[in-house]
């Protein structure tokens, strides 16, 4: 059977879509159907049947299953293109590292997925948490168990021994416990966890390229892996059909990445000429995360401030600089795929970083761009997902307002559907 939205004050209410239910005929008073081309269209229709855009129609058209958006800004649903679902940072962060199981995180990653989700994200992609915890939230929000978005999951991320990644900041007895079996040193041993990884379930493998704000530790932001490491890495993900994607500070960490033949690199903080050269020579695409570097610098800077002194120094050194570093590789002619690093800042408020990225220099149209047909194509599926283009997933969102003209007006998404389903 099949619920669907229809019209009016319904708008925030469930729906649960079946396979063979009649179409849905999502009115739209101004479309955004492909962010390529920038064309906004007024009055049309976007007939969705199975979970699918099978075409688009002038004017108000259907019966039945109409939704009404008739006063509203439609385009596709929004990709974040990383995120740390199963967890939030607060004062008791390194306390519920101890103490949280993994069966608990997944229950914290199910609140998050929905808030996520309602916030107009219909695609994400977790880029470092526990195996287990995050591969099962990825089944149940594809099964619609849980309300969420679709999920793209690396799981643990690939990190040398003792630098960010791993467990920092414990008891020895205890690391040695929460030590992810992901921790690698050499390139054999770096192999090894990259084919672990893709045996345990990752879509795509995440590794640590440079230090991190985060981790408790005074090893700074510079290059953690070794050249040989990285080249084993990255061999070793692409014979087994996985992109990998580096969190990358120093600039040594991101010109290495890059030259071993990395996809992507998030956050990026130092990045110079060389690197805005190898992210072209590559095609790789660049993950600003300025709300992170915003959030830590914020929280560092602040009264309130919980993280430990080697973080609180990390923060305050980089955070202030990812603004200009995303400024200088949009000027470069870097491609960027939208993402946030929820996790660090709070699930939910995502599309808070489309302000900074035109704070950064994009226009709003570049800004929607990062965040549908860039990070679409940044993985590889802008057959499923990205626009509204018969064929491609129902997945769409509705504003009040326009955010071609205004772009924070997503921080205010009113209507949300994935896959034909409306929430």
């Amino acid at each position: 059977m099949k619920r669907i939205l229809a019209a009016g004050a319904a708008l925030a209410a469930f729906a649960v879509t079946a396979a063979h239910a009649a179409p849905v005929y999502v009115q739209a008073g101004r479309l955004l159907a492909d962010p390529a081309t920038g064309k906004v269209e007024t009055n049309k229709t976007v007939v969705i049947d199975n979970g699918r855009v099978v075409r688009i129609e002038d004017g108000f058209t259907g019966e039945g299953n109409v939704v009404d958006l008739k006063d509203s800004f439609v385009l596709p649903g929004l990709i974040d293109s990383h995120v740390h679902l199963t967890s939030e940072q607060n004062p008791n962060s390194r306390l519920l590292e101890v103490t949280q199981s993994s069966a608990e995180q997944a229950m914290v990653g199910a609140r998050y997925a929905k808030r996520t989700l309602k916030a107009g994200f219909t695609t994400v992609a977790d880029l470092g948490g526990d195996n287990e915890a995050i591969f099962a939230l990825r089944k149940a929000t594809a099964s619609g168990d849980v309300a969420g978005p679709r999920i793209l999951a690396a799981g643990s991320a690939v990190s040398v021994h003792g630098g960010h990644g791993d467990i920092n900041g414990f008891r020895e007895d205890v690391m040695h416990v929460l030590r992810p079996e992901s921790v690698c040193s050499g390139a054999e041993d770096c192999r090894r966890a990259v084919r672990e990884q893709v045996w345990k379930g990752a879509d795509i493998i995440k590794i640590t390229a440079t230090g991190g704000v985060l981790s408790n530790t005074a090893a700074g932001l510079a290059q953690q892996f070794q050249e040989d490491e990285l080249a084993s890495i990255v061999e070793s993900a692409h014979r087994m059909g996985r992109q990998v994607t580096a969190h990358a500070h120093g600039v040594d960490g991101i010109n290495a990445f890059l030259k071993a033949g990395g996809d992507s690199i998030e956050h990026g903080t130092y990045l110079d000429d060389a690197s805005i050269a190898l992210f072209k020579k590559n095609g790789a695409y660049l993950v600003p995360t300025l709300m992170a570097g915003d959030f830590v610098a914020r929280i560092a800077a602040s009264p309130g401030n919980f993280f430990t002194p080697a973080q609180t120094a990390k923060a305050l050194e980089a955070g202030p600089k990812m603004l200009d570093m995303a400024r200088k590789a949009h000027n470069g002619g870097v491609k960027i795929a939208f993402g946030t690093d929820s996790g660090v800042s709070a699930h939910g408020d995502n599309a808070g970083e489309f302000a900074l990225l035109v704070k950064a220099g994009l226009t709003p149209l570049e800004a929607i761009q990062t965040a549908t047909v860039n990070a679409a194509a940044h993985f590889k599926m802008s057959n499923e997902i990205g626009s509204l283009t018969p064929g491609k997933a129902g997945d769409l969102i509705a504003v009040k307002g326009d955010p071609l003209k205004d772009v924070t007006v997503l921080k205010n998404v009113s209507f949300v559907m994935k896959g034909g389903v409306a929430y």
